[in-house]
């Protein structure tokens, strides 16, 4: 497990390029996620607290949460999918005082070591993002920029693979 932020970044880069963290993001399931921690699926099947930093309750943001490496990580054709997304999250609360757009989906690989990404980035105003399309194929970078989102200000990932023993298929006589 890494907690350094050079692998925040190079997580983090590899979507979206260099950026800065400004603002306090924190991500608990049943505790708090720290930067390349490895989480099983039955640890994150409902959605996780996600609170927002900031000294400005007028500011708002956005929370994207994507698979970097779906369906799996040799081969991610579906990089990156779309996990949840909430819009008008007001500065200084959570996300139950924004707005779900995208409903939160637990991640369920089935094959390697997953990176799941939390993206935070602040709206130049309410109402301001909408819902995308696709949930596969999402592209974090063009659907900052169709809204003027900018680079993220805060950002938290964990590693995720299925359980051992689990999943496969099944053969019987």
């Amino acid at each position: 497990m890494s907690n350094d932020s050079s692998s925040l970044t190079n997580t983090i880069g590899d979507v979206l390029g260099p950026f800065n963290l400004s603002v306090q993001l924190r991500i608990t399931y049943n505790w708090p996620v720290i930067n390349g921690c490895d989480l099983r699926p039955p640890a994150i099947i409902n959605r996780p607290m996600v609170e927002v930093g900031g000294d400005d309750f007028r500011v708002f943001y956005t929370i994207v949460m994507v698979d970097l490496d779906a369906p799996n990580p040799s081969n991610p054709t579906l990089r990156e999918y779309l996990h949840w997304l909430v819009t008008d999250i007001p500065a200084t609360t959570n996300v139950r005082f924004g707005r779900e757009l995208i409903s939160y989906e637990s991640p369920r690989p089935m094959m390697g070591i997953h990176r799941i990404v939390f993206m935070l980035f602040r709206q130049l105003g309410r109402n301001t993002v909408f819902e995308p399309e696709l949930r596969h194929n999402f592209c974090t970078l063009n659907f900052a920029q169709e809204y003027n989102l900018g680079m993220p200000v805060a950002a938290v990932y964990f590693n995720c693979q299925r359980e051992a023993g689990s999943g496969g298929r099944r053969f019987h006589n």
